[in-house]
């Protein structure tokens, strides 16, 4: 947070606290809503998040609700009278109104959509109708069009009429009379213009996305190639709706949020961590700890089908931990890389054999680095045999868990699952049991066991 964001808390909590609430309304009217809504997210209860809430005016609490996360949103849902959520839900944009439905009770829901005016509902329900995850969802259907037989004079006059309510007017989606996309103009490109000149003339070629498309994959496009908004068409390449940047930001964000967290074997909180209930933490992990711990119990059995060998050779034990921590830290960098090449759209899941032949190469050559030195030091501190028994582990294990780390988000993604699920912890429990199979089955057969 800013100096001027702790200080605003400070007073904040001072005023609540007095119950001043004239001195705290006219304290939150002096700060923009990027400061209130960072407030609000950091107010551990949710009480004090509603009355805070409720002394914004009108057009700062829309704005303040738009910013803040889906979590969030919904608690303070809860906390607010049904005439100030009808009165909010009527007035936020279509798209954040989908969001926002999709974190509610069904039947809070459906009570909040019958309460919408017609050109509201108008507006949201075609949004519902795309699946989740879905770009469709979180597209703007607020937009100016142009046509291309249109003067820049008229186009202007056009923008002035109807982009009071548009969610962008600085890229304009030009269509013709069946609404397909023909291209797009920018608004410097109109300024610039002479009157007369024909839209047909300065129009570009339009880079859109699919309704249907994936929301991550068309938002990472949409800033890859830093694009002011983009326009979603349907199959048929009619324009339905408008991505701006902003919106494929956050999308991103919330991606990776959630993408971050599932990596290090949790759910995703989606608020700040100090205004999460514990049982609300517990519960982000516990499925996940729950899995990992049987998984982990593949180790146990490992362990336990070569216990004679063990029993023969106490020293093989002591390289366990350098050997499985090995595995599964290999197979966590590949799993990792892999993960955000699939994000940024630098492999497909077509690209699933050339992704594994890449990595059986680049697991073999780290395994050979380490396996020499491997070899080196566990013969100079007992013998030959031995250091070649970890040399050769360690190539063999670092092959297999680079090959299985970088695969296994692909088949994820093959199959239309998050590649985020197959996760560090995942793959390091699987490499673990794997390492342990291939290191005792080498010890039996180089130390003749």
């Amino acid at each position: 947070m800013t100096p001027d964001t702790d200080q605003l808390r400070e007073q904040a909590e001072q005023a609540l606290r007095a119950r001043e609430l004239g001195v705290l309304g006219a304290l939150l009217a002096e700060h923009e809503p990027p400061e209130i809504a960072d407030l609000l997210e950091r107010e551990p209860h949710a009480a004090d998040r509603a009355v805070l809430y409720r002394l914004l005016e009108r057009d700062q609490a829309v704005e303040v609700f738009e910013l803040l996360e889906p979590g969030q949103r919904r608690e303070l849902i809860d906390g607010l009278r049904d005439d100030d959520v009808a009165r909010l839900f009527e007035e936020i944009d279509p798209d954040d109104r989908v969001q926002l439905l999709d974190e509610l009770p069904a039947g809070v829901a459906q009570k909040l959509l019958h309460g919408l005016s017609a050109d509201e509902r108008e507006l949201t329900l075609p949004l519902l109708g795309y699946p989740k995850r879905s770009i469709g969802r979180y597209m703007s259907p607020e937009y100016v069009r142009l046509r291309a037989r249109l003067t820049v004079g008229d186009a202007l006059s056009h923008i002035r009429h109807r982009g009071t309510d548009a969610e962008t007017i600085y890229m304009l989606p030009v269509t013709d009379d069946e609404r397909r996309v023909e291209g797009v103009v920018g608004l410097r490109e109109l300024v610039m213009a002479a009157a007369d000149e024909l839209i047909g003339d300065l129009m570009v070629e339009a880079r859109t996305v699919t309704a249907t498309e994936d929301a991550e994959a068309a938002a990472r496009r949409v800033v890859d190639e830093q694009l002011l908004a983009a326009p979603v068409v349907d199959g048929e390449g009619r324009l339905v709706g408008i991505l701006t940047v902003d919106d494929a930001s956050r999308i991103l964000e919330l991606a990776d949020d959630e993408d971050a967290a599932r990596q290090g074997a949790a759910e995703p909180l989606r608020r700040p961590y100090l205004t999460v209930p514990v049982f609300g933490i517990v519960r982000s992990r516990v499925v996940w700890l729950l899995v990992l711990a049987i998984s982990a119990l593949l180790t146990v059995q490992v362990l336990g089908v070569f216990e004679d060998t063990l029993e023969q050779v106490v020293t093989l034990a002591l390289f366990i931990p350098l050997l499985t921590g090995t595995a599964g830290n290999t197979g966590a960098q590949a799993a990792t890389t892999v993960t955000r090449a699939l994000a940024l759209g630098e492999v497909r899941s077509g690209d699933v054999l050339a992704v594994a032949w890449r990595e059986v190469r680049v697991g073999f050559l780290l395994g050979t680095l380490l396996g020499a030195l491997g070899f080196a030091l566990a013969s100079l501190v007992f013998d030959v045999h031995f250091g070649a028994v970890i040399g050769l582990t360690l190539v063999a294990v670092c092959t297999l868990a680079a090959t299985v780390g970088g695969a296994m988000p692909m088949l994820a993604r093959a199959v239309r699952a998050d590649p985020a699920v197959f996760s560090t912890p995942f793959i390091s429990t699987f490499c673990d049991a794997t390492s342990l199979i291939i290191y005792f089955l080498i010890a039996t057969w180089l130390l003749g066991l």
